[in-house]
């Protein structure tokens, strides 16, 4: 398996940062570092279920369609959605066009706005394990796709009502927005550096 690979900057990144330039950005920028906020975490929750089953770049690719079409990823504004709503975003080509992926966006919208502020964040947070528990991964053979973490989160989720989150992709929201970090033992990025 794959250790941290040099940049054409000569720095060392995780391989599949390097793959193309919308990686390497988002990798650099993004991946792994913390993510705070109900409507930011909302935003990760739903593009972690549209990813299912697909690249990451094909949503990296259509995130800002996808913010267009979901009013910015703003909770009491998707939970307003209609039938309309829902129709138009079937038919929109900027966003995955998936009938279960969308149902259960407009779904947790509806579920989430009955929560109070924050605690989105809170729930989500309180799975981050121990930094010191987790050794840094030192190649891509190292990384889970999933853990009791996640798997515990995707069910205390699916609890709550919340649609379209197994552990697999609980898992890949922990990563991307931080809770765990996953960047490899050389890479440039571990440690949100």
């Amino acid at each position: 398996m794959s250790a941290a690979l040099p940049a054409a900057d000569g720095r060392p990144r995780c391989p599949w940062g390097l793959s193309t330039e919308d990686y390497l950005v988002y990798h650099d920028t993004e991946w792994g570092r913390p993510v705070h906020g109900d409507q930011a975490l909302f935003e990760r929750l739903c593009l972690e279920a549209f990813q299912s089953g697909l690249s990451w770049l094909t949503i990296l690719r259509r995130r800002e369609g996808f913010r267009r079409a979901f009013a910015g990823f703003d909770i009491p504004a998707v939970a307003r959605f209609t039938d309309a709503d829902r129709e138009r975003l079937l038919a929109d080509p900027g966003i995955i066009r998936n009938r279960a992926k969308v149902d259960a966006t407009l779904a947790n919208a509806k579920v989430l706005a009955g929560w109070e502020e924050g605690e989105l964040d809170a729930l989500i947070w309180s799975y981050a394990p121990d930094p010191a528990s987790r050794p840094a991964p030192r190649t891509l053979g190292d990384v889970p796709a999933v853990t009791p973490a996640s798997t515990a989160l995707a069910k205390e989720l699916k609890k709550r009502s919340i649609r379209f989150v197994g552990p697999t992709t609980a898992y890949a929201l922990m990563q991307a927005c931080g809770l765990v970090d996953d960047h490899l033992a050389d890479c440039v990025s571990r440690g949100g550096s």
